[in-house]
């Protein structure tokens, strides 16, 4: 699944990182993977020092334009600096990296706590809705081992990377829209929505997505979906 989504939504995912880690004023945060700064942001808003790498220079310059009074750097999440932080957080990371344990066991030698979020699984949130109005036009799938977005798979990963888990949160974000055109905006611009534009059309592609999305449908013409995040905190063994 992407981590895209339309603006805000991760709101309540942050507030909740932020909340099991007792992040507060002076307290000091390591951002892995920190894209344009937005869990920087609601980090710093809280009165936190907070750092931040990316491997992509543009987001490093988005994030430290939205939050001057972070620090940032381009940077691989397997060689952060070594702090030590009080909280490293990889939100919404793991499922983008090669090597997630690696990643993990990177941010324990940087931090006395660790804080990792991930999807739910597919079945759990309703943005597998968008996926099961294009499958008539993408094939049969491929069998797949089980995603990071697998709690016990999540788990086992942070326990091989040296870290004892505290807790497992779950989080339930919702995605709204206004209307029709907010929906499929993104869709049709991304390069899966554009793929399948060719091969089905725009106007049955924009069918097959708003009659598989009709449920989610609200009395104001919008749309809300409803999808499940977890959140893991661990320290060093």
């Amino acid at each position: 699944m992407s981590g895209e989504g339309p603006r805000g939504w991760g709101l309540p995912l942050y507030a909740d990182v932020l909340d099991a880690t007792a992040v507060g004023p002076g307290s000091s945060v390591l951002d892995l993977g920190c894209g344009t700064g937005l869990f920087a942001r609601a980090a710093a808003d809280r009165g936190a020092c907070v750092t931040g790498i990316d491997i992509d220079p543009v987001a490093i310059a988005l994030a430290a334009a939205d939050v001057p009074e972070g620090t940032f750097a381009v940077r691989t999440a397997q060689d952060p600096p070594l702090g030590p932080f009080d909280v490293v957080a990889a939100v919404q990371l793991l499922m983008h990296v090669a090597d997630p344990v690696a990643v993990l066991a990177a941010a324990a030698r940087s931090g006395e706590v660790v804080v990792a979020t991930v999807w739910g699984r597919e079945q759990e949130c309703d943005v597998r809705l968008f996926g099961e109005a294009l499958a008539p036009w993408l094939g049969p799938q491929r069998p797949a081992s089980p995603p990071v977005t697998d709690p016990d798979r999540l788990r086992g990963m942070a326990e091989r990377a040296g870290l004892v888990v505290v807790r497992l949160d779950e989080v339930t974000c919702p995605f709204e829209y206004a209307d029709e055109e907010e929906l499929l905006g993104p869709l049709f611009e991304s390069g899966l929505g554009r793929a399948v534009g060719r091969r089905a059309g725009p106007v049955a592609l924009r069918r097959a997505v708003l009659q598989r999305l009709a449920p989610r449908r609200t009395a104001a013409g919008g749309y809300r979906l409803l999808n499940l995040f977890r959140v893991l905190v661990a320290r060093a063994a």
